[in-house]
């Protein structure tokens, strides 16, 4: 039976072991991975975007039940998109991780969206962008679902 004294000195060892695996040139790579790879992914998500000629209209668009990435305008039809960034594929595509809950949440929002700024009258649709940047210095892997998902659960809304 380990001590209390011995469990904190194999925490701290592990710990350790992580941030060592993570360090690269000297330099941690742990604040890039923890928030500001989902913050480039939207970012480079929004800049490839905009080069097939949607136009950002919000960026992590917040409200109480949630967040949408991004909001874009593809002539007349409001589109919604999730942007899945991952530094590798080893627990799978990171376009696998919009399952079913998740896009009957995005589902939710975007209706709210839509009464909010009157604006059910516009055709709507949901997609996805997949990023793969395993280092800040490597470039991506941009993958672009169009129309990657229908709208999900009670209150769909009409395309």
């Amino acid at each position: 039976m380990r001590s209390a004294r011995g469990q904190v000195m194999w925490w701290r060892s592990l710990q350790d072991l992580i941030r060592r695996w993570f360090l690269k040139g000297g330099t941690a790579e742990i604040g890039w991975l923890a928030g500001r790879l989902g913050n480039a992914g939207e970012r480079l998500a929004a800049k490839h975007l905009r080069s097939l000629g949607l136009r950002i209209l919000f960026r992590s668009y917040r409200t109480p039940l949630g967040e949408i990435d991004l909001i874009a305008r593809d002539g007349n039809t409001v589109v919604f998109v999730e942007v899945k960034t991952r530094r590798g594929t080893w627990t799978g595509p990171p376009a696998d991780a919009v399952d079913d809950a998740k896009q009957k949440q995005l589902t939710r929002l975007a209706l709210s969206f839509l009464k909010h700024y009157q604006l059910l009258n516009h055709r709507a649709r949901f997609d996805v962008v997949a990023i793969v940047w395993p280092k800040e210095n490597v470039a991506p892997q941009i993958t672009y679902y169009r129309a990657a998902f229908e709208a999900r659960g009670e209150g769909q809304m009409f395309s």
